[in-house]
């Protein structure tokens, strides 16, 4: 049932089915599997008899590694190409140490050719390792895709998977270049050739058997450039910093350094054997010359008799000896070599003895060197002036390249602030303006060191460019009280709408009564907002904005309007930087997406935030209690003006009332002069205590309190069609 309908499933989708068994480690014996070929990769099912059509998927990744095909772009293929471009650097390094191995054994009066055995094994060892990475390099690309020429037509192209091709392709391309490269050639010259040659003719040819080296050096050599092609082709650079790549192009210097002193060693040796040898051949035994045998060369016949008994009455050694001016052999170049015994000194000292000179000698193109009119010398010269010239054109070309990136921004902020200083010069600006220009410029400086975030932001994906702003503003954004209240979707909106502020000390945000172009959100420094509502004598209002608060909250208010007028509304506040301060920016095009999503909140808690960090609002607020204050006293006083007044009509009738009873009593009886006028004084002072009651009453309604209006209601309600 399984096995039909998986027929039909792959006959309709017109997909390769093969099947295969293996056995099961557990019950059943043999499972079919089925692999589907998809463009991703395999997806492999398992079916058994029995099952309840449960299936396992395995993913490309579980692929044997025998059976994978790597993707040329993938970090996988760029980390090995990098680690096997240093394993290529270090085989270059490594062969030019077997030139090394040759050395002359001085003794009293005698002298021999001796091979270094310690430095041949040991370097052997690591030629061997080097040699490894040259054939896992193969391996791997018989396992790499290629791009199908015919598809790059558009976009990247098409890749080619199938194992077949791409063998054949590469082996018709780079294969037998890269077998070349990875043949054991130094190791088989050293352990097989120079002993066979030694057993059949000792003629001291040994030395230029070496040189054989050189003709791998360059298969090796020429690996260096397509792999860089490759590893540029798949990052853009070989090196990810500016510092790494002039430290590689002179990396690549001294080896070339290093190859010409280890040359120059080795041919410095084979001149001195080719002196032994014409010397030696001179000694034929007549004419009172002893026997000289070839052999008596090497220093594996010092113990030899007939060896000891030439060495005794030779004059080989004599007239081959470079510290002797007379003699009649021209060593050329290869003279300070032997003069300062560089052949017979240990490993290390005559490795950088010949690593100086050939630095020395790259460098000045091969100017200092007195040839010979020996052939090959002549030709060594003229090959160390070549490689000179242009390996010192290429480090230096190179190495500047390199090191002008690392201040390229530098210059340019360099040659932009030079132009501003010209033009305020021309222009004549006064030293105020200078000043500000100058700290905005330095300012700036500081923040962004000279790159235009915004521009490589814009050339970015909108997903990519997404997730970078939310990474970068997310955490800040939240600090904005404002914006705390809102889910990740708004969240997201603002991050991907806001960009960066800049304003030194004294700036002008804003003026009051200019439009208002973008809503200031403080990330760091304080802004001074201050309003004389609207230019209104002896009216002025000022406080200070921290990180945390915002300006322009006129710009939401019209944004919130359903069909908000085209004019940008007028600013309410003077906002002026105290400090420097860094801001996010929302201009009034993306603030009215924004707030068209505000509306989708339905929350009265965003409106009372907006209330409450609002500027605007705390003024109105601050103006509105203060009114209310005024309003408040002047209707207590009033009631206790009418309170005093009622208690005053009282007194005066009860005054009248006693001062009637006393008329009466006077007349009945003798007047009391002092009492009257006690009473009389009493009516006098309630009478002015009433009139400047009165007076200070009105007074106080006569006073004018500041009418602020109230702001713009921000709507942050739905619309009735939402």
């Amino acid at each position: 049932m399984f096995g039909s309908k998986r027929v039909d499933d792959e006959m309709e989708l017109k997909r390769e089915r093969t099947v295969r068994f293996y056995p099961d480690e557990k019950q059943n014996p043999a499972k079919p599997i089925y692999q589907i070929a998809k463009p991703g990769g395999i997806v492999t099912s398992r079916f058994g008899s029995g099952s309840s059509g449960k299936s396992k998927v395995f993913a490309e990744d579980h692929e044997p590694w025998r059976k994978r095909i790597l993707d040329p772009g993938s970090d996988l293929v760029l980390k090995w190409n990098r680690v096997f471009l240093v394993s290529c650097l270090v085989a270059l390094f490594i062969d030019p140490l077997y030139f090394y191995l040759p050395s002359v054994r001085k003794g009293d009066k005698t002298s021999c050719i001796r091979m270094d055995y310690c430095l041949s094994i040991v370097v052997t060892f690591f030629r061997t390792l080097a040699d490894l990475f040259y054939v896992l390099h193969i391996a791997i690309k018989f396992r790499t895709a290629y791009v199908a020429p015919s598809s790059r037509v558009f976009g990247r192209g098409e890749l080619v998977m199938d194992p077949k091709k791409i063998a054949r392709r590469y082996l018709r391309s780079d294969f037998f270049v890269d077998v070349a490269a990875a043949l054991p050639l130094p190791q088989i010259v050293i352990w097989l050739v120079i002993p066979a040659s030694r057993n059949s003719r000792a003629d001291h040819d040994s030395n230029a058997l070496a040189l054989i080296v050189l003709i791998q050096y360059i298969p090796r050599l020429y690996l260096i450039f397509p792999l860089s092609y490759q590893i540029i082709k798949a990052a853009g650079v070989v090196t990810k910093t500016a510092w790494a790549g002039a430290a590689y192009n002179l990396l690549l210097y001294m080896i070339a350094s290093h190859v010409l002193g280890a040359s120059w060693y080795l041919l410095s040796v084979e001149r001195q054997t080719t002196c032994w040898k014409s010397e030696c051949r001179k000694e034929n035994g007549t004419q009172g010359t002893p026997l000289c045998d070839l052999k008596f060369l090497d220093c594996e016949s010092s113990n030899r008799s007939d060896r000891q008994i030439w060495a005794n009455n030779t004059a080989v050694f004599t007239n081959c000896d470079a510290s002797n001016s007379d003699i009649s052999f021209n060593y050329g170049i290869f003279a300070p070599a032997l003069t300062n015994d560089a052949v017979s000194l240990g490993f290390i000292k005559k490795y950088f003895y010949c690593l100086w000179w050939g630095l020395q000698n790259l460098s000045s193109y091969g100017q200092t060197l007195n040839t010979s009119t020996f052939i090959g010398e002549t030709s060594f010269a003229i090959l160390i002036a070549i490689l000179g010239l242009v390996l010192f054109a290429h480090l230096i070309g190179n190495m500047q390249t390199y090191l002008q990136s690392i201040t390229v921004r530098l210059e340019e902020w360099r040659l932009k602030r030079r132009d501003t200083e010209e033009w305020m010069r021309h222009r004549q600006l006064p030293h105020d303006l200078r000043e500000r220009v100058r700290r905005f410029v330095q300012y700036k400086w500081l923040a962004t060191r000279g790159v235009d975030e915004e521009s490589i932001l814009q050339s970015l994906p909108a997903d990519l460019r997404r997730d970078i702003q939310r990474h970068l503003c997310l955490d800040l954004v939240r600090r904005v009280p404002f914006f705390s209240q809102m889910d990740d979707q708004l969240l997201d909106a603002i991050c991907e709408r806001l960009v960066s502020s800049l304003s030194t000390e004294g700036t002008y945000i804003v003026r009051e009564g200019d439009p208002v172009t973008e809503m200031l959100f403080i990330i760091r420094g304080r802004l001074e907002s201050s309003t004389t509502n609207g230019g209104r004598t002896g009216f002025f209002n000022s406080i200070t904005l921290r990180p945390g608060g915002f300006c322009g909250e006129e710009l939401l208010a019209w944004a919130l309007v359903p069909k908000s007028a085209v004019n940008l509304p007028s600013s309410t506040r003077t906002v002026r930087a105290l400090v420097e301060v860094e801001a996010f920016a929302l201009r009034a095009e993306d603030l009215k997406f924004v707030a068209n999503q505000f509306r989708r909140l339905h929350s009265k808690k965003l409106q009372h935030t907006f209330r409450f960090y609002s500027p605007h609002w705390r003024t109105w607020a601050a103006c509105s209690i203060q009114a209310a204050w005024h309003r408040f006293k002047r209707r207590k006083m009033a009631r206790d003006l009418s309170m005093r007044e009622s208690f005053s009509s009282q007194s005066d009738e009860q005054a009248a009332d006693e001062a009637g009873k006393e008329e009466e009593d006077s007349n009945s009886s003798s007047t009391n002069p002092s009492l009257l006028k006690q009473n009389l004084e009493v009516m006098i002072l309630a009478s002015k205590f009433a009139a400047s009651t009165r007076k200070g009453a009105q007074k106080i309604k006569g006073i004018d309190m500041p009418k602020l209006q109230k702001p713009d209601e921000p709507d942050f309600s739905a619309h009735p069609y939402e």
